[in-house]
């Protein structure tokens, strides 16, 4: 066990340095660039700095190389790669607003690494009825599901430290119910994905002083779903990813087709005038997990953020529930 503690130490404390130690030489860079955007949820002409998705990435690759020091393996190499790709798309997009289309078909390409490398298993484990063998439709999985967790991801980034808060709670829940499954190896590859999103968090948080953009969140997104199938807890992340996921289903089935948040005259919430946040009434405007926590009345970004955080804990617990479940079946 001994052996497994070292490189945990090492990896999560380079994760969270890296990213706390580069966000402010970061922040200043992106600044004196005029790389802002307005903080819409603000009173004030507030200006943030965009993208951080370049301290995540670093902070992502560089602890996950030294794992791969320790231990050779072809799932760190895919994580690597697919998480690396996921970040040079949202980047692009960053810089230029790209059609509904590019994310998602992007995302499925970068998702083909973990295919190569053979990083999976195509067994899919179900709480109480055990492994189901899909071989062929794993395949297809594969390929879809990055694209949906990096877009998740990517849609509940509305609201000062909604993205990188989520992520702390659904990762470490994640590295939590892979350690119960007793797979510790890919446990210990996924840390740094929770310590990466902490650090960015301290910035994030509001007031934020960065955004991670879209190159942050789809790095976010698409590393949690590599995770999963790597470590073959595919079920269990979606149900951390709960809430994420319901905000996804809902914009979609609302707008009915895939398109940039950005491209969407709607705007499902508005402002009070002391500026706390109001469900619209414009039915043109997509149904989202934010509007239906304001359908009770008006509240402040903080308690939205909050009530967003609570339901990602529940579906925290569900998860881990679900992986005592599925580990007594083993």
């Amino acid at each position: 066990m001994i052996e497994l503690i070292i490189p945990a130490i090492i990896s999560c404390l380079l994760a969270f340095f890296v990213v706390y130690l580069t966000i402010p030489p970061l922040i200043k860079f992106l600044v004196k660039n005029n790389f802002t955007v307005k903080d819409m949820n603000k009173k004030e002409n507030v200006m943030v700095a965009r993208p951080g998705g370049i301290s995540i990435i670093l902070g992502i690759v560089v602890s996950e190389i030294v794992l791969y020091g320790f231990f050779q393996l072809n799932e760190i190499l895919a994580l690597i790669i697919t998480t690396t790709a996921a970040f040079l798309i949202g980047y692009v997009d960053d810089r230029k607003v790209m059609g509904g289309w590019f994310k998602p078909v992007t995302l499925a390409i970068a998702a083909l690494p973990i295919i190569f490398l053979g990083a999976y298993d195509s067994d899919l484990a179900f709480p109480l009825f055990g492994d189901v063998q899909i071989p062929l439709l794993y395949l297809g999985l594969i390929v879809f599901m990055i694209p949906i967790t990096g877009n998740t991801i990517n849609s509940i980034d509305v609201l000062n430290g909604v993205a990188s808060g989520f992520m702390v709670i659904a990762s470490f829940t994640l590295s939590i119910c892979l350690f119960i499954l007793q797979n510790y190896e890919i446990a210990i590859v996924s840390l740094p994905l929770g310590f990466v999103s902490l650090a960015f968090y301290k910035f994030h948080k509001i007031p934020s002083k960065i955004f991670p953009g879209d190159s942050g969140a789809l790095t976010f997104g698409a590393m949690y779903g590599v995770i999963a199938i790597i470590g073959g807890v595919e079920i269990i992340a979606a149900i951390a990813l709960l809430p994420a996921v319901i905000n996804s289903f809902l914009f979609l089935s609302s707008v009915k087709r895939v398109v940039e948040h950005r491209q969407i005259k709607g705007k499902p919430v508005e402002h009070t005038d002391d500026f706390k946040l109001k469900a619209t009434n414009d039915k043109t405007a997509p149904v989202t997990l934010v509007r239906l926590i304001l359908a009770g009345g008006p509240l402040t970004e903080k308690q939205v953020g909050f009530a967003i955080f609570k339901l990602a804990l529940f579906s925290g617990a569900l998860a881990i529930i679900t992986a005592f479940m599925m580990g007594t079946s083993l």
